[in-house]
């Protein structure tokens, strides 16, 4: 690592982001998104970026530097170049004061989603391996009536719609989060579904709680999924008020 304030030495080998259509259209206009396959290269990591992750296991580097790549690329669609993206106490990113953003990562897939505060409160972004989340995960994730519903499709079914249930969860989370800074459990919000078999559709989340979020945003709160090779990929953003 070199201490004056560019980038550690990068490798002969690099795995860059590109923009991604994919993860744009979850989200209104006015936020660019970017992501990247594989694992994330260390070497394009930011002194102090490189700091956050400082002692952690080779995979945890390599998806923190995925993420950062990500927001590095979708940032600079609003002329923001070389910010280091570090890692709060909560360890969540912490954005150029002008923008909002979020971060996620999977089986070999990261992607970034960023936009201005001018234009958004939050935004949150989550993908999922389809058939990661499995049956006896549901009581933890879902509600009863959430659970009643994936019983209810036909079993080659209840694998994507339970992915989905998850992404859009914490893609909800994501968004609310930075604008509360209130901690949710999975039962505090229930997502609704009214078109599951589309490719790409929309959701509601509903809450089962108070939630400090309803301070700025009325329930239920929509969003966006959509179901890409072996994924599927929910995003939900909150607009300035």
């Amino acid at each position: 690592m070199n201490g004056s304030g560019g980038r550690v030495p990068r490798s002969s080998c690099i795995n860059l982001p590109n923009l991604s259509a994919d993860f744009r259209i979850l989200f209104p206009d006015g936020v660019a998104a970017a992501e990247l396959r594989g694992v994330g290269d260390a070497s394009l990591l930011m002194p102090a970026e490189a700091i956050c992750i400082r002692g952690a296991v080779q995979s945890r580097i390599q998806e923190f530097a995925a993420g950062r790549s990500c927001a590095r690329l979708a940032l600079s669609q609003f002329g923001i170049h070389d910010f280091p993206l570090i890692a709060g106490s909560d360890r969540q990113p912490a954005w150029p004061p002008s923008m909002v953003g979020s971060i996620t990562h999977t089986a070999d897939l990261c992607a970034a989603v960023v936009g201005e505060t001018a234009r958004f409160l939050g935004l949150g972004v989550d993908s999922e391996v389809v058939g990661d989340v499995k049956p006896d995960l549901w009581p933890a994730i879902c509600v009863p009536r959430e659970i009643a519903w994936l019983h209810s499709l036909p079993p080659l079914e209840q694998a994507p719609a339970a992915a989905l249930i998850f992404a859009a969860k914490e893609a909800f989370y994501k968004c609310q989060y930075p604008a509360t800074g209130e901690f949710l459990g999975f039962h505090d919000i229930r997502i609704g579904v009214a078109d599951f078999r589309s490719v790409q559709a929309g959701f509601e989340v509903h809450a089962s709680r108070a939630l400090a979020v309803a301070t700025f945003a009325q329930f239920p709160v929509l969003g966006t999924y959509r179901f890409h090779e072996h994924f599927v990929s929910a995003g939900v953003a909150f607009a300035a008020q």
